[in-house]
């Protein structure tokens, strides 16, 4: 196998040691790929105290985009002292390829729905539950004690993005997303005061010990938002009749209705919430059918891929059957 995760820099093994070393008092002992990592470089180190995960950026980098480990150690230690689960920062290099270090927190970050293995379904529920709760605890953080928060983008900012991913695919590959993109248009909210949004807040994203969530993960796009955008892209996953084709049925699994009033601590009721969940399924169609497109142009050949048009067709489906009167 090869790719930029599975690439071990001698410069960085040695830096990270003597960091570890001088910052953390730590003996490195061993030096792995971590496999999953979505973003720069992954690695798991031994130590002669706890194990501790490297995120780096990739060599001949800089700390941009989605390589910006900086902007990732950012947040947090920002969220340390909060009710927020996230893993420990232990040390922070500056220097470029930047890369920082944090604890390595033991759990199980499965999407039930279209990970494997599969999850059981009493303990997906429950999980899906408690990742319900614990979502105003990120949307409650003070954006004034986050270092270089961006500015928020609106609902209308939000749906403008994402209309312009779509309008990338070729129409025959997401048919009915120009008439759901048309109704999320004709009825866009009016903004609310923004939050602390992670950017894809979802069980893969969540690492589990048993039912309880010990650590959110890959904070690569958080930003200031609208937090019913997040709420929707969670919901997504939350539907396993979402991802025919390519997803499992899990019996079960709470309701939209019960997942917003867990949010909300008690109504189901959030004014406009449709709206944000027809745009996560709009969200969604686009990301999977740029990917579709990619794999039929011979950019990023991958078979499974071909499994995606029945999926693409329910999300905006569904997406429009949300905004019906």
């Amino acid at each position: 196998m090869t790719g930029p995760n599975l690439t071990i820099s001698s410069d960085l093994k040695f830096r990270v040691a003597q960091r570890l070393q001088s910052d953390c008092g730590l003996t490195m002992t061993d030096f792995q790929v971590l496999p999953g990592g979505h973003s720069g470089l992954t690695y798991r180190v031994s130590t002669s105290g706890p194990d501790v995960v490297i995120k780096a950026v990739p060599e001949g980098q800089r700390s941009i985009g989605r390589h910006d480990m900086l902007r990732q150690a950012t947040i947090l230690q920002a969220l340390e002292h909060t009710d927020v689960p996230v893993p420990r920062i232990l040390t922070v290099d500056e220097q470029e390829p930047a890369w920082f270090a944090m604890e390595f927190v033991t759990g199980e970050s499965l999407e039930p729905v279209l990970d494997e293995p599969a999850v059981e379904p009493t303990l997906a529920a429950a999980r899906m539950r408690r990742a319900a709760e614990v979502l105003p605890l990120l949307h409650a953080v003070d954006l004034a004690s986050i270092p270089g928060i961006s500015e928020p983008l609106s609902p209308e900012g939000e749906l403008t993005r994402w209309a312009k991913t779509l309008g990338a695919v070729p129409p025959e590959l997401v048919v009915g997303g120009d008439t759901l993109l048309t109704q999320l248009e004709a009825d866009i909210p009016e903004p609310v005061t923004p939050t602390l949004v992670h950017g894809d807040y979802r069980l893969g994203n969540i690492l589990s010990q048993g039912l309880e969530p010990v650590a959110l993960i890959d904070w690569e796009i958080w930003s200031a938002g609208d937090p019913r955008v997040e709420l929707g892209w969670f919901l997504v996953f939350a539907d396993d009749s979402n991802f025919p084709g390519v997803g499992r049925k899990v019996p079960g699994l709470p309701t939209e209705e019960e997942l917003v009033a867990l949010y909300t601590g008690g109504s189901s009721n959030l004014p406009d919430q449709k709206w944000f969940n027809a745009l996560g399924r709009l969200k969604m169609a686009a990301i999977m059918g740029h990917n579709l497109r990619r794999h039929r142009e011979g950019r990023h050949h991958d078979p499974d891929q071909e499994r995606l048009p029945a999926t693409i067709n329910r999300l905006i489906e569904t997406g429009t059957a949300l905004l019906r009167p």
